[in-house]
């Protein structure tokens, strides 16, 4: 039985489905216990939210209806453009489609007003009722107070469909506007709008650039608008261009005005589509239309999102822990978004068109998603894998090299884990480009000829404070500690493709983690070129690029995922390790620097960012698994959803990891390394969950006597032989498994402490 009755008997015991537990609004919010959150933020700045979108979309969905209520054009920046936080109390817009990664660059935006407006980016805002939003898989909905203006949002593959409801009024607005660069607008007849954005290189939108927007009711005037040129200022940020009855504009903040005189019963809808051409942008608007059926687009979108949901079934824990855990879930595909559907027309990396022979994705993460929610969608998704997979390597064939996603070379362990999990695919195509970016110096790994000489990278000590502010340097220890983690993968992979004299290259380079080991400090610590250790050296100021990537030394010395055991010996054998866990699980985080993201605190280690995600679970090598259950239970209860709102998020999700976190995590596993098939046992807080696998066989895994107090593994089965390990390979599990976790109040040092039960390891045991 897989699915089926049980399911059924599943949902029916708390009346819920899974797709009515996930709200879009988790990871909007930022925590707020000062004990959580650190020294953050900077002085006049906001704290970082998981910065995720409540907006309405489709798994891996290109287009999303999304609120807007950051004036990001107005606003000093803080990292990452986010449309949307919880806390602001006013909005100025909603967004369908046109935006890449976290939705900052979304266009256009439109915004229903009642009165008076004025040209953006001279927002005219609204307040709005938190109690009256309401976000759920594919649907969002707001109340605009200042307006007496409802607005819901849906969406669909390619287009999006929003329906604003007015009071009746003979003042009522849509205003749309190309923030920032701009671009060109165009009314067409009295019920369509359209338009193109400016190029922004590799900032441009997935689902493309042009758009075109319909309205279901004529306009009763119109007009276009845009900041004027120049750089007269007057008192405020300069002159403005209104043309009346104008059709057509160009230029920065461009747009367009459209009046409507409305009823309080006859709702004005709004669908649009974007695509790589106007032709193209109206044939999506086309086909996928269901004309102004607004409630049967957004139930087919919550059918789409039923249907994923569905395939990881929880009975047990609280209310709010299902919550946490199906909106987790539904945040964890947030990327890579998809770009054309088979047959499909799109824009290559190049800018050249294409017509898609499989299902196109966007550029994964890899820094990011690539240490946990890869493993996840290779457990959910294989197929939609294989097509990322097969973008990937079209990518890398059109620019030269492979994808490396911000810092590190991490996309080896999509392939290799994949391979590992036995999803189909020409590794050996992917291989000759996973290489080259691992021998060529003028590929994507930065300072990789220093790396290949010397066997680590260096940094340059500034003449200013290397702290944050601070952005300069190399990040040359944390780049090193990644690229022995990528060659150890890449060893393996060569290993199993069978270049043996690569693979035993690879393996050499992997060992490299030591060469920024000062046995001195008992921290991995930069170098200058001349190989002499940085100093003075703080390893708990963290840093955003002089040595540590986003990150202290604490933070940084568990970075060798690959080879704890090496890292045991390192620091001097097991009951060294533990103490060192210890001390940075307990040590007070009181840096002078202040890193934005570096938020969720339990002691030194920052569950905001991904250099440390993983090190709850290296008890296992330790013999201490335990502290591992004990840890995971702690940082899914106070580091997601313990704020006020019970919506925030450590740092910020990037695309789905911190998420995915949440969600292996909760289930009661999770892969420390992505590379690998092993899956390290946490303390999962349901009773019972249920996992779909793609090839069609499920995991089940049952915790007996289980709650917040019993939090401890006693014993286990799997299968229904005794299991001692607090790990298992994904051949453990992939032709179907039942694993079986007994609880207790208090640890068994006894169950998974042996030497033998240890997790597998680059070194050979001590």
């Amino acid at each position: 039985m897989l699915i089926g009755s049980h399911v059924s008997a599943i949902a029916q015991s708390n009346g819920r489905e899974p797709v009515d537990e996930a709200n879009p609004l988790v990871g909007t919010a930022p925590l707020d216990r000062k004990e959580l959150i650190g020294n953050a933020p900077p002085p006049g700045e906001p704290l970082y939210s998981g910065i995720t979108s409540p907006g309405a979309r489709l798994p891996h969905g290109a287009v999303e209806a999304a609120p807007v209520n950051v004036n990001i054009e107005q606003t000093y920046p803080t990292g990452v453009a986010t449309p949307y936080y919880y806390p602001n109390p006013t909005m100025i817009g909603f967004t369908g489609g046109g935006g890449a990664t976290y939705g900052g660059g979304a266009q256009p935006i439109l915004m229903p007003i009642v009165g008076d407006w004025t040209v953006p980016p001279v927002y005219t805002q609204s307040y709005y009722d938190k109690a009256k939003e309401v976000a759920a898989p594919g649907y969002y909905s707001v109340y605009l107070d200042s307006f007496r203006t409802r607005a819901e949002l849906t969406a669909s593959r390619w287009t999006s469909l929003m329906r604003f409801t007015f009071p009746t009024s003979d003042r009522a607005h849509i205003v749309l506007n190309l923030p920032l660069q701009g671009g060109e607008v165009e009314i067409v007849g009295d019920r369509m709008v359209r338009g193109v954005a400016a190029r922004r290189g590799d900032h441009d939108a997935p689902d493309g650039r042009y758009f075109v927007a319909e309205f279901s009711h004529p306009f009763s005037r119109f007009g276009t608008f845009r900041k004027s040129g120049g750089n007269n200022r007057g008192y405020g940020i300069g002159d403005k261009d209104v043309v009346p009855d104008a059709r057509r504009i160009d230029g920065s903040y461009v747009g367009s005005y459209l009046d409507f005189t409305t009823r309080a019963d006859a709702p004005i809808l709004v669908r649009m589509a974007h695509g790589p051409s106007y032709a193209d942008a109206e044939r999506r608007l086309r086909a996928e239309s269901v004309g102004w059926d607004f409630d049967s687009m957004r139930a087919q979108a919550r059918q789409a999102w039923a249907r994923l949901l569905d395939k990881v079934q929880v009975t047990g824990g609280t209310p709010k822990q299902r919550m946490l855990f199906y909106s987790t879930l539904f945040q964890s595909f947030a990327s890579p978004r998809l770009v054309a559907r088979k047959g499909e027309n799109f824009a290559d990396s190049k800018g050249r068109m294409q017509t898609a022979t499989y299902d196109r994705y966007g550029p994964v993460p890899f820094w990011d998603t690539g240490r946990n929610q890869i493993v996840l969608l290779e457990l959910l998704e294989p197929d939609v894998v294989r097509d990322i997979m097969q973008s990937e390597l079209d990518m890398a064939r059109e620019r030269g090299f492979m994808n490396t996603s911000f810092h590190g070379d991490n996309a080896v362990f999509l392939y290799l884990g994949a391979a590992r999990r036995g999803i189909p695919f020409d590794y050996a195509a992917a291989y000759e480009f996973l290489r080259r970016n691992a021998t060529d110096p003028k590929g994507p790994r930065g300072y990789l000829a220093e790396y290949q000489k010397n066997g680590w990278i260096s940094d340059v000590l500034p003449d200013e404070d290397p702290s944050p502010p601070y952005a300069g340097g190399k990040a040359g220890t944390a780049k090193t500690l990644e690229y022995a983690w990528d060659d150890h993968a890449m060893a393996e992979f060569a290993e199993m493709l069978g270049h043996r004299e690569d693979a035993r290259l690879f393996r050499t380079r992997a060992a490299n983690y030591r060469n920024v080991f000062d046995r001195k400090t008992g921290f991995m610590r930069g170098r200058t070129a001349d190989g002499a250790w940085i100093a003075p050296f703080d390893p708990q100021e963290p840093y955003y690029n002089f040595m540590m990537k986003e990150a202290s030394g604490w933070s940084t010395l568990w970075l060798v995922p690959h080879d704890v055991r090496g890292l045991s010996t390192l620091l001097g054998g097991r009951d060294a390790f533990n103490a060192k866990l210890d001390q940075f699980f307990s040590t007070p985080y009181t840096p002078k620097g202040i890193c934005r993201d570096c938020t969720g605190m339990v002691g030194q280690y920052v569950h905001g960012n991904q250099p440390d995600q993983h090190a709850p679970f290296l008890y296992a090598w330790s013999g201490q698994p335990w502290k591992t259950q004990a840890l995971t239970r702690r940082i899914l209860d106070t580091l997601y959803g313990s704020d006020a709102s019970g919506y925030g998020y450590a740092g910020m999700d990037d695309q789905g990891a911190t998420s995915s976190w949440y969600a292996l995590t909760a289930m009661g596993f999770y892969p420390v390394d992505p590379s690998s098939d092993v899956y390290v046992l946490s303390s999962p807080i349901f009773d019972r969950v249920k996992l779909q696998m793609g090839n069609g066989k499920a995991l089940e895994i049952v915790a007996r006597n289980n709650s917040a107090t019993n939090l401890y593994i006693q014993s286990a089965t799997l299968n229904g032989h005794r299991w001692t390990k607090p790990w298992f390979r994904h051949a453990d599990v992939k032709d179907g498994a039942t694993l079986v976790l007994t609880m207790g109040a208090r640890p068994n040092p006894n169950w998974g402490s042996g030497p033998a039960d240890v997790p597998p390891s680059m070194s050979s045991a001590p």
